[in-house]
């Protein structure tokens, strides 16, 4: 039995489709990702699989629960982490893992062993009388973590966890989610950083509320079309579109400093950049070709594979 299953999932408001027909299954003990940029039906997907949110159509269940009929026994089962930080700023790390014990009705005896290994799980135990609003972004995203893993859920929704958190507090988030998946806990993390979906074991693509593809990281960079060029030059944003305007052939995308050029022709393509940026006055510091990131894929699948477009990601 899946750990969470959609058959077309449609949420409407008004007549904005926020997520249109989807269908996916996610496995026990499988951590999956959904990908998307800002709008793209990431979080609504995630409350309507919490049963906090019902769907215009379709349907959903968790482990076997239907969202819909039996919504406070899928809340039972499962830990939900949203975005922004819902605790309370006033109580102390050990008073917000209380109150959440308590609404869980979880017993004294269940908790005093349960509080303890939650702190120590995610490194809170030297900041346990710590007022929540005086805890650095990484701790609060850990206090978070901790308050939805205090009744020992089957499923855990992470709805962009990381999202501005610094570079070391997310790679001690992702050191926590994989010591959860080795407890056999299935988790559901959306995220608009694509190198954090590399470490999902299986991806969803997900664009205007459409899931655009489905598969692991592997298989999805598959999906591209055409060979990358990477071109570094002095002035990537206006090589970007320097180059976008000029080659009929080949995608551009801005990627960082870099700029990525896709093509089915590397060797022509190449000498073209060449050409253009010596005949513009660009300092060409090098160009080679890459294997696809998942963000590659992503403004490929996005743009069609088609060129000409000019994607710029973060």
């Amino acid at each position: 039995m899946p750990a969470i299953q959609t058959e077309n999932l449609t949420r409407k408001f008004g007549e904005l489709t926020a997520v249109d027909a989807l269908t996916l299954s996610v496995a026990e003990g499988e951590l999956f990702g959904l990908v998307g940029s800002d709008g793209a039906g990431k979080t609504t997907t995630i409350r309507m699989l919490s049963a906090i949110m019902e769907p215009t159509s379709g349907e959903a269940r968790i482990v076997g629960l239907h969202t819909t009929r039996e919504p406070e026994a899928v809340k039972k089962c499962i830990g939900y982490m949203s975005q922004r930080f819902g605790l309370y700023p006033d109580l102390t790390v050990l008073e917000n893992i209380h109150f959440y014990a308590d609404i869980f009705g979880l017993t004294r005896r269940e908790r005093k062993s349960r509080v303890e290994d939650l702190l120590a799980f995610s490194n809170l135990t030297p900041f346990a009388n710590r007022r929540a609003g005086n805890l650095s972004g990484g701790m609060k995203q850990k206090l978070g973590l901790a308050c939805a893993l205090v009744h020992t859920p089957r499923v855990l929704f992470l709805d962009e966890p990381t999202n501005g958190v610094d570079p070391v507090s997310r790679r001690d988030f992702w050191r926590i989610l994989y010591r959860l998946l080795a407890e056999g806990v299935t988790i559901f993390v959306s995220t608009a950083y694509l190198d954090e979906a590399d470490r999902c074991n299986r991806v969803g693509l997900i664009h205007k509320g459409k899931l655009l593809a489905c598969d692991t990281p592997a298989g999805l960079k598959r999906l591209m079309r055409g060979t990358i060029l990477e071109v570094r030059t002095d002035a990537p944003r206006a090589t970007a579109r320097m180059l976008s305007g000029r080659l009929t052939d080949a995608s551009v995308g801005l990627f960082g400093d870099r700029v990525h050029v896709v093509t089915t022709d590397p060797e022509k393509t190449g000498n073209t950049v060449e050409a253009l940026c010596r005949g513009d006055g660009t300092t060409l510091a090098g160009i080679r070709v890459i294997e696809p990131s998942l963000e590659d894929v992503f403004v490929s699948v996005l743009s069609g594979g088609s060129p000409g477009t000019t994607p710029e990601t973060r």
